[in-house]
């Protein structure tokens, strides 16, 4: 049976469209599960998925009166958003085998009956035309081999998930929930452990080695979120590079030099993040720059440190510098990215378009000592960054945000 060139045509059009559509969802499959290097170019696509369901999550958090019921509403955006990812997969798949069956279906509709049959079931259904084996094969295989692969990939992502949380997890007893940079300097200094502050530079440089090269490579993995609200795996880092600089710049003859690599891995981590999510980073920012974080504020958490009698060799005048030449290498990014995952509103972390409340104090414990007596000001320190919002002393409930 002969048809007219017109139909000839438009059926081998519909093939090479099919099987572009084809082509170009296998390699966005294997970029984002296969290749260990960050997503760019047309594997992209697949990301806007995962931006949709963000978006999605976010606005219905919006719904929720406690920062605990936000965290949690939020907490099923990475799952549900790798589950959209495998059904865009499945989808143009569909669509692209159906196309490519065109020119033995006749028909676009019994084309697409037929790849759905090929892709979910054994067999097929030939509902017109000459049935095409070749194509039913290549449509069921690739389903299966897509499967396989995610299912591979679960485990790796749970695997870079438990690495990140387990330092973040330990990070709870060193500097508040949510952490805070003067905090974690105030309690080792108030335990008397500041010794033990080169070791967690370090273990903290390392752990954001390999954050940087999985939340990259895996982009979904920064939208999954810790098990408990208030902490967070970016609010932590930011916390330690805070430290780690205040640090610096108050006590430079003697503050670790872990300090200082930590410093040059922390903010390494914060751009490569927000390059890879398309944000504009600056490589190489002016020392002398301006950041947001204001001098009061600074000034205010350095006498704090220097009641607790923390080791300075500068005033919080002489330091400033320094601090704000550490500090701008990694604040725009760390604030942008606090925002976008709606991370708990620490002090020095920037401000929350989707949460009603200003910055919420780490919780503190009061240290006490055999006999009953109460070492330190056995309570949070009541200074906190300035908001748009209202500030707010946290309780387990923190009502209003």
């Amino acid at each position: 049976m002969s048809f007219p060139p017109r139909v000839v045509g438009v059926n081998a059009l519909a093939f090479v469209a099919g099987l572009v559509i084809v082509v170009l969802t296998v390699v966005s499959v294997l970029f984002i599960l296969v290749l260990p290097r960050q997503p760019s170019g047309l594997e992209r696509l697949s990301l806007l998925v995962t931006s949709i369901v963000r978006l999605l999550f976010v606005g219905l958090s919006r719904l929720a009166k406690t920062y605990e019921t936000k965290d949690a509403i939020l907490a099923p955006t990475a799952p549900v958003a790798l589950l959209a990812q495998l059904l865009f997969w499945a989808v143009s798949l569909v669509v692209g085998f159906a196309l490519m069956l065109v020119p033995t279906t006749h028909s676009f509709w019994q084309g697409l009956t037929q790849a759905l049959t090929s892709l979910f079931t054994v067999g097929a259904i030939h509902v017109g035309g000459v049935a095409n084996f070749g194509i039913d094969i290549a449509a069921g295989a690739t389903w299966v081999v897509i499967v396989a692969l995610q299912i591979a990939y679960l485990p790796s992502l749970y695997n870079s998930f438990r690495l990140r949380e387990s330092l973040v997890a330990m990070l709870e007893s060193r500097a508040g929930s949510p952490a805070w940079g003067p905090e974690l300097l105030m309690r080792h200094q108030l335990v008397g452990i500041t010794d033990t502050l080169p070791d967690l530079y370090a273990d903290w440089e390392a752990w954001a080695a390999d954050v940087t090269e999985s939340h990259t490579t895996y982009p979904v993995l920064i939208l999954f979120r810790s098990p408990e609200a208030w902490l967070s795996w970016m609010i932590g880092l930011l916390a330690v590079l805070d430290a780690a600089a205040m640090q610096l710049a108050l006590s430079p003859s003697s503050a670790p030099s872990q300090a200082r690599l930590c410093l040059r891995m922390g903010f390494t981590l914060f751009n490569r993040i927000a390059l890879s999510m398309g944000w504009e980073v600056d490589p190489d920012p002016d020392p002398d720059g301006r950041i947001i974080l204001a001098y009061e504020e600074f000034a205010k958490a350095v006498e704090k440190l220097a009641g607790y009698g923390f080791p300075m060799e500068r005033t919080a005048q002489e330091a400033w510098a320094d601090f704000r030449g550490w500090r701008v290498n990694y604040e725009s990014s760390a604030y942008r990215l606090a925002d976008h995952l709606t991370a708990p509103p620490a002090p020095w972390s920037g401000t929350r378009r989707h949460l009603r409340a200003g910055v919420v104090e780490p919780h503190r414990p009061p240290h006490r000592s055999p006999g009953g007596a109460v070492q330190g000001p056995g309570k949070r320190p009541s200074f906190v960054n300035p908001s748009r919002g209202r500030t707010t002393r946290r309780s387990r409930r923190s009502e209003g945000l």
